[in-house]
């Protein structure tokens, strides 16, 4: 089965406005948490490629240090659209199955993947792994590629549930800890950091939030 990871990229002076940091603090966390989450999708044995669909060029610099195929998306409307790109790409290249990550999930780890994985049943099925609120997706498999539309940024967690059983009996809600813990807001961040999983990560966004 030949599996894709999709990451789409917000342009970093538009990310994460509801953390209520300088800009350039946000840009360093979006850089940290993207540069992790490549680390660890493209080191995973499950993944076959990793697709970033982004405009912004400091992610373009940091995907080609993991092998990402980039595509750019110049309208940047928004995660729908991203995921879009993605797929059609996909479908020209034969990939069976993708899984939508977002950018803001550092504290992922390989074996998240696998154990996700592990409710795949072809050949067509939808995983769904949602956010710490339960009103996000911070994972989306689908078998095939095209199964269904994604419904990001309108409590999505519940819409990509309802819609994957409009179109297979395969669909699995499946909790994985260090992916449902996304950075949305302060109160995340300060989540994030209280957790001990990824102490080198902890440590490069304490020293950004330090800065003056």
């Amino acid at each position: 089965m030949k599996i894709a990871a999709i990451i789409p990229v917000k342009t970093f002076s538009n990310a994460k406005t509801r953390l209520d940091l300088s800009p350039q603090k946000i840009e360093s966390l979006c850089k940290i948490m993207l540069e992790e989450i490549l680390q660890t999708v493209s080191i995973s044995p499950q993944i076959d490629k990793v697709i970033m669909v982004t405009k912004e060029k400091k992610a373009i610099e940091i995907g080609e240090r993991f092998n990402t195929h980039t595509i750019i998306d110049e309208k940047e409307e928004s995660v729908n659209g991203a995921v879009s790109l993605a797929d059609k790409y996909l479908l020209e290249n034969n990939f069976d199955a993708s899984i939508v990550f977002p950018q803001d999930i550092p504290y992922i780890k390989t074996q998240d993947i696998d154990f996700m994985l592990n409710y795949k049943a072809p050949p067509n099925f939808a995983i769904i792994v949602p956010s710490r609120r339960f009103d996000g997706t911070n994972a989306l498999v689908r078998m095939p590629v095209d199964l269904m539309e994604t419904h990001y940024d309108e409590d999505s967690y519940k819409i990509h549930m309802n819609t994957a059983k409009e179109h297979t009996l395969n669909v699995a809600m499946v909790f994985v800890k260090r992916i449902m813990w996304d950075v949305d807001n302060a109160e995340d961040l300060k989540f994030l950091l209280e957790q001990k999983e990824k102490p080198h990560i902890a440590e490069k966004i304490k020293k950004v939030l330090e800065t003056a």
